[in-house]
């Protein structure tokens, strides 16, 4: 009896998305990144602490960089790493083989060599700065040759679509203060299943507060309950490093050419009503860069929700009323989302509510999540609804998204390509860049996050996070 209650002090238990991949150079959602960052190291690390954000080293010692920028030097500082294990993690994501969706982090690295057993070199095509927070993002994880990683935990036990197991390499330790030495992941579709479950104690964090418990859980003051707070939950809110949008298929025979007809959705997307929908939890969307990003635009969205320019709009794209003229028949377009959940079918309503009033059917689409990005990386979704989690603290990061050379399967799903964009990309001109977005509008600006979590009362040294993946390794046990 006494060896149970110590087992389950020392498993940590949350729910968790269905993971698509536990390779790095697949990875393409958060929930992946969480599941691979719990077994591999990455070269370098975010220090989990630190605020601003800071590098720190991995798997990896700091890079030595050269005076002029282009050649790194990573000296190996885990026991069972190589240099060539490194040079691999690298080398895959640009294999066309693989046919990485990550392959842009390669874009401007010339080479990348073991100079010997325990040092890489790799040499840029030109400057990027930028270039240090991408050996630190879950794509390039370091996967040892009989597939084995070196993070902090070891894959136990994988049920696709059901529970992922993780144990502490190394088993349990002794030291103070103790940590979990068993992560479990439960994929829990019912979002009223997961908050009974958390309520009695079953899982120990919610990464997200669905609508419908909005109300039993935060009181009117935006705090947590009081009831809540007394039995040792605690609530921590953030603004999140992520933008929402609803990206538009700029190859699309309808969609792509006309611009005209993009500005008109984005000026039909009732943005006061879907702010209500989610709880007043988000903020009005102006463009791709979230606020507090350095370089980003801060001048007011030109095609902000105005119900009466849409309707202008939409008749001089040609379709007056959301007639086609062609037809005479309303115009329709279809909207992929990767998960059926009452929320995601509640939001689809409210959209396709949006885009009745100026004439428009709205179809929904529901897929399985692997359905969903195999059709957005195939170029087949007309438009799909999507997130874009910032991998670092940089305008870039969120920009690359309408770079040419990253369509699908890349970053760029909305397959955005403009000369001028691209021009701009390169020489860093990001107020540019988000200008030619902006008027382009190859996504409707849905919003940005509030990223609210709740946790458990036996989980000590939690601290909120915009890069939590891997996190469950600092998580303390608290003893009663």
């Amino acid at each position: 009896m006494i060896a149970t209650a110590l087992l389950l002090a020392a498993t940590f238990t949350r729910p968790m998305e269905r993971v698509s991949t536990m390779d790095p150079a697949l990875c393409q959602s958060i929930y992946d990144c969480h599941a691979i960052m719990l077994v591999y190291e990455t070269p370098l690390a975010i220090d989990y602490l630190a605020r601003p954000y800071r590098l720190v080293p991995g798997a990896c010692e700091m890079p030595k960089i050269s005076r002029d920028g282009l050649k790194y030097r990573l000296r190996v500082r885990s026991p069972r790493v190589a240099a060539q294990d490194v040079v691999r993690a690298f080398e895959r994501l640009r294999d066309p083989q693989i046919v990485s969706p990550n392959g842009w982090i390669m874009k401007d690295v010339s080479t990348v060599e073991a100079v010997d057993a325990k040092t890489v070199e790799i040499v840029l095509k030109r400057p990027v700065r930028q270039f240090p927070w991408l050996l630190a993002m879950p794509s390039c994880a370091i996967v040892l040759e009989d597939s084995s990683g070196t993070g902090p935990y070891e894959l136990k036990l994988w049920r696709k679509n059901h529970e992922m197991v993780f144990t502490r390499r190394g088993g349990a330790e002794a030291e103070e203060p103790m940590r979990f030495d068993t992560v479990r992941y439960l994929v829990i579709d019912d979002q009223s299943t997961q908050w009974l479950m958390f309520l009695k104690g079953e899982v120990d964090m919610l990464g997200s507060i669905s609508r419908d418990n909005w109300d039993s859980i935060i009181g009117p003051d935006g705090k947590l309950d009081a009831s809540l707070g007394e039995r040792g939950f605690t609530l921590h809110a953030i603004p999140a490093l992520e933008v929402l949008y609803v990206g538009i298929n700029m190859k699309d025979p309808v969609l792509g050419p006309n611009k005209k007809l993009r500005q008109a959705l984005n000026c039909a997307f009732d943005f006061p009503e879907w702010e209500r929908f989610c709880n007043h939890r988000v903020k009005e969307c102006d463009g791709p860069v979230p606020p507090g990003v350095p370089g980003r635009l801060e001048s007011p969205f030109p095609y902000r929700f105005d119900l009466d320019r849409a309707k202008k709009l939409i008749a001089e794209a040609g379709y007056p009323g959301g007639i086609d003229p062609k037809t005479g028949r309303r115009l329709v377009v279809t909207l992929s989302i990767g998960k059926a959940t009452q929320e995601s079918r509640e939001a689809g309503e409210l959209m396709a509510a949006f885009y009745e009033k100026i004439g428009v059917k709205l179809e929904l689409d529901f897929k399985t999540w692997d359905a969903f990005l195999k059709a957005v990386n195939e170029e087949r979704a007309q438009m799909f609804r999507m997130g874009w989690v910032g991998d670092y603290p940089d305008a870039q990061n969120f920009l690359q998204l309408f770079y040419g050379p990253n369509r699908s399967p890349g970053a760029n799903h909305a397959n955005f390509e403009s000369a001028a964009y691209d021009k701009a990309y390169e020489q860093e001109d990001y107020k540019t860049c988000q200008e030619i977005v902006r008027e382009e509008c190859p996504w409707i600006f849905t919003h940005f996050n509030m990223s609210h979590s709740l946790v458990g009362p036996r989980v000590g040294n939690y601290v909120p996070s915009d890069f939590p993946y891997g996190a469950e390794a600092f998580y303390e046990v608290r003893r009663k």
